[in-house]
């Protein structure tokens, strides 16, 4: 796993250089769309998640997460005229989103896939466009550089489809994240603190989401942790009462961008309530409002879930070893999950 992500600069590097050529060809294939369906279960419907805030925010589309079950389980007829379905697979391999995507443009929605299984997975050889991300392969179960060459496609795709971003910003992410890695961050108190407790409270909000849902779910399986991922949102509406000095939070946000001033408040009603929070990203103003903080990667708010994932990858391979956990090997799962 550790490997893992220290390969992620150039396997982002090498699926941004391959996929940013290709925008024309997506803008043709979704020019007679009006919205987007995204199509994807675990680490990809983290992805996903990205995906749609990305796309209704700067690319002035409706993006929504499909629900597999509707046409794998139920086997509904619906009518996806003037839809771009947007099937995301690791392997490309998955049965159920494979079926879900055929099922989708058999009732009329233009398809692309974005994988790391190849031109000729099952995925990829469904959809109209391919999107095949340049990862390489990935050993260990938990999902690292698949995940965020994801959410480099995803960001192409947001480029292709209109969104007024500049695509060197792009292109300059896995710099930003060599850069970090090169730097070896002090995980060695906060992973001595969560050695210590049977759950953790995971928050961001708007594109920030997307990795703490990720995190959390990192948590889950390479730490055993009950780890829950919300937006910080949700979490006001309810669960901070599950936040406690037994349950601490990690808060997760870019430097900078309309969320920000809200997960510092977070923070520091977290703190308020004797429990500890753990930051991520968010630069100086949440950094002190928590009660131990790690950097992220510079990049600017539309791609920060790519470098503010980093450290929480970084944070959970450290955990599981402190556990005494193989990360590479989590006990019940597989790289490729089928679902019944």
């Amino acid at each position: 796993m550790w490997q893992e992500i220290e390969q992620q600069p150039e396997a982002l590097r090498a699926t941004i250089d391959w996929l940013l050529p290709r925008r024309d060809e997506v803008a043709r294939l979704a020019a007679d769309t009006r919205q987007v369906l995204l199509i994807a279960r675990g680490t990809s419907d983290n992805a996903a998640v990205y995906g749609s805030y990305l796309i209704q925010a700067h690319a002035g589309r409706l993006a929504s997460l499909a629900s597999p079950s509707i046409a794998t389980t139920y086997k509904a007829s619906i009518d996806l005229d003037g839809v771009l379905a947007v099937a995301l697979s690791q392997s490309g391999r998955t049965a159920e989103i494979v079926e879900t995507l055929e099922w989708a443009k058999a009732n009329g929605a233009r398809t692309l896939a974005i994988t790391n299984g190849g031109a000729d997975s099952p995925l990829a050889v469904a959809a109209d466009v391919a999107f095949v991300t340049q990862a390489g392969i990935e050993r260990a179960v938990p999902a690292t550089k698949t995940f965020t060459t994801e959410l480099a496609a995803l960001a192409v795709l947001a480029l292709a489809l209109g969104a007024p971003l500049d695509p060197g910003e792009l292109r300059a992410a896995p710099e930003a994240i060599s850069a970090l890695l090169a730097a070896p961050l002090d995980l060695t108190p906060i992973v001595d603190e969560l050695a210590k407790v049977p759950g953790v409270v995971v928050s961001g909000r708007g594109m920030a989401y997307s990795a703490a849902l990720e995190l959390a779910l990192k948590l889950k399986e390479a730490c055993y942790l009950h780890a829950m991922g919300l937006s910080y949102a949700d979490l006001l509406h309810g669960p901070i009462a599950v936040v406690d000095a037994d349950t601490p939070a990690i808060v997760m946000a870019a430097d900078s961008g309309p969320t920000l001033a809200g997960t510092v408040d977070l923070a520091r009603r977290v703190t308020g309530a004797g429990a500890r929070a753990y930051g991520i990203g968010g630069g100086p103003a949440l950094a002190a409002a928590c009660s131990r903080a790690l950097a992220a990667p510079a990049l600017p708010e539309w791609l920060a879930p790519i470098g503010l994932i980093v450290p929480g990858q970084l944070l959970t391979e450290a955990l599981a070893r402190q556990l005494g956990i193989n990360p590479d090997s989590p006990r019940g799962l597989s790289k490729v999950t089928q679902t019944d």
